[in-house]
C-alpha cells in the first residue's frame, strides 16, 4: 500500500495541458531545479491551481521542473477511489450480497424481478459498506498496531477521519432510504439494526470480551433477513431465522481460523479473542466444531421444511457431503491447532458456505 504521499516519477516532461504552480499575474513558470530556466505557459489566460503541501488530503496537481522527476503530492484520483472502496471492506460486502440474494429467492418462493434485485442488493451493500467504514474509523488507532490492518486508509491518514465519517453517513443513509422506498419499513429496520449492532456493540466489544465473536456473527448474519423480508418473508418465520442460523454457525469455524493465524497481532493490539484469552487453541477448536455441527443442523432442518421426502433426503445428504470437509478440519484443528490447519479450515469454510446455501435454496424452492 502507499503512504500518505503518492510519488510518481517520470523521465519526460508533461505536455502543455499539465497544471503548473504559477505566481499571480505571471506568464511563466520557473523551474524548481534551475532558477535560470524558464518554461513558457501554454495559455496565460487559463487559471492554474497551486498544489497543496504533502500534509494536505486533497487531490493535487504536478509541479513542472526542467530536470527533476515529476512529483505528485497527496492522493491521485485512482488512489482515492481505491481507498474509498477499501473503507467498505468489499470482501465482506460481497459475502453479504451472496447470502442476501439466496434469502431473497427463498422469501419470494420464486424468481425475483431484476429491478427488485438491483435495489435490494444496492441498498444492502451500501448499509454493509457503511458499517465496514464506521468500523475502520472507530479502530483507526488499533489498526496501526496490526500488520494486517496497518495499511488501511484511515489508519495511514490517507483518508481523514472526518471525511470518512461523512462518507460513512452518506452511504449508510442512502442504503436505508433505498430499502425503505422500495421495500418498506421492515427490511430497512433490519438494515439499521444490523448497522447498530455491528458498529456500536460488536466493535467496542472486541477489546473487552471474547464474546464479541458471537455478537459479530449475529450482526454478520442479520442481512439475510433483509433479503428474506424484502421479498415477502416475515420476521416471525422459522425459515428466515434458520437461514440466519446457517450464517451465524458458519462464522465460528471461519473466524476461529483467522483468529488463530493472527493471534499474536490481535494480542498485541489489545483484542480479546478466543485465541488470545485461551492461547492453547482449545476454545477456538471447540467453537469451530460446534459451529460446523450447528450449520449442518440448520441446513438439514431447512431441507425438510418444503421439500418432498425424496427431495429432503437428497438435499440432506448433499448438505452432509458439502459440510463434512469443514467439520473434519475443525476436529483436526481442535486436536492440534497450528497455522497450517487453520489456513486449511479457512479455505474449506469459503467453499462450504456457498455450496450449502445453494442446496438449501434449491430444496426450499423445489
Amino acid at each position: 500500500m502507499t503512504t500518505d504521499t503518492l510519488i510518481i516519477e517520470s523521465d519526460e516532461l508533461l505536455g502543455s495541458e499539465a497544471a503548473a504552480e504559477v505566481a499571480p499575474n505571471s506568464a511563466s513558470v520557473k523551474s524548481t531545479a534551475d532558477e535560470g530556466s524558464v518554461l513558457p505557459l501554454a495559455d496565460p489566460g487559463v487559471s492554474h491551481l497551486r498544489p497543496r503541501s504533502k500534509q494536505g488530503s486533497d487531490i493535487a496537481f504536478p509541479r513542472l521542473t526542467s530536470s527533476r522527476p515529476i512529483e505528485f503530492e497527496s492522493l491521485t484520483l485512482s488512489q482515492l477511489s481505491r481507498d474509498l472502496i477499501e473503507l467498505t471492506k468489499p470482501r465482506i460486502v460481497v459475502m453479504i450480497l451472496v447470502t442476501t440474494l439466496a434469502t431473497a429467492f427463498v422469501g419470494a418462493g420464486q424468481a425475483v424481478g431484476l429491478q427488485d434485485l438491483f435495489w435490494l442488493l444496492l441498498g444492502t451493500s451500501l448499509i454493509a459498506a457503511s458499517a465496514g467504514s464506521a468500523n475502520q474509523v472507530w479502530e483507526r488507532v488499533i489498526d496501526k498496531q496490526m500488520a494486517r490492518t496497518a495499511s488501511r486508509p484511515v489508519a495511514t491518514g490517507r483518508v481523514q477521519p472526518a471525511h470518512a465519517v461523512v462518507y460513512t453517513a452518506a452511504i449508510g443513509i442512502s442504503g436505508l432510504a433505498i430499502l425503505f422506498r422500495n421495500f418498506q419499513f421492515v427490511p430497512a429496520m433490519v438494515g439499521l439494526a444490523t448497522w447498530l449492532l455491528y458498529v456500536l456493540i460488536y466493535t467496542p466489544m472486541k477489546t473487552r470480551t471474547s464474546w464479541n465473536t458471537t455478537v459479530g456473527a449475529i450482526a454478520g448474519a442479520l442481512p439475510m433477513l433483509i433479503g428474506y423480508t424484502a421479498t415477502g418473508g416475515s420476521l416471525i418465520d422459522v425459515t428466515g431465522w434458520l437461514l440466519v442460523g446457517i450464517l451465524v454457525a458458519w462464522q465460528y469455524p471461519h473466524f476461529m481460523a483467522i483468529a488463530w493465524m493472527y493471534r499474536q497481532q490481535y494480542r498485541d493490539a489489545g483484542f480479546r479473542m478466543s485465541t488470545t484469552v485461551d492461547p492453547t487453541g482449545g476454545s477456538a477448536g471447540i467453537q469451530s466444531i460446534g459451529g460446523s455441527i450447528l450449520l449442518i443442523v440448520c441446513a438439514v432442518s431447512l431441507c425438510w421444511m418444503r421439500s418432498t421426502i425424496t427431495g429432503a433426503v437428497v438435499a440432506s445428504c448433499a448438505v452432509l457431503l458439502f459440510s463434512w470437509p469443514m467439520l473434519r478440519v475443525s476436529i483436526q484443528f481442535n486436536k492440534s491447532p497450528n497455522d497450517q490447519i487453520a489456513r486449511l479450515l479457512l479455505r474449506k469454510s469459503l467453499i462450504v458456505l456457498p455450496m450449502v446455501l445453494a442446496v438449501v435454496t434449491i430444496a426450499l424452492l423445489w
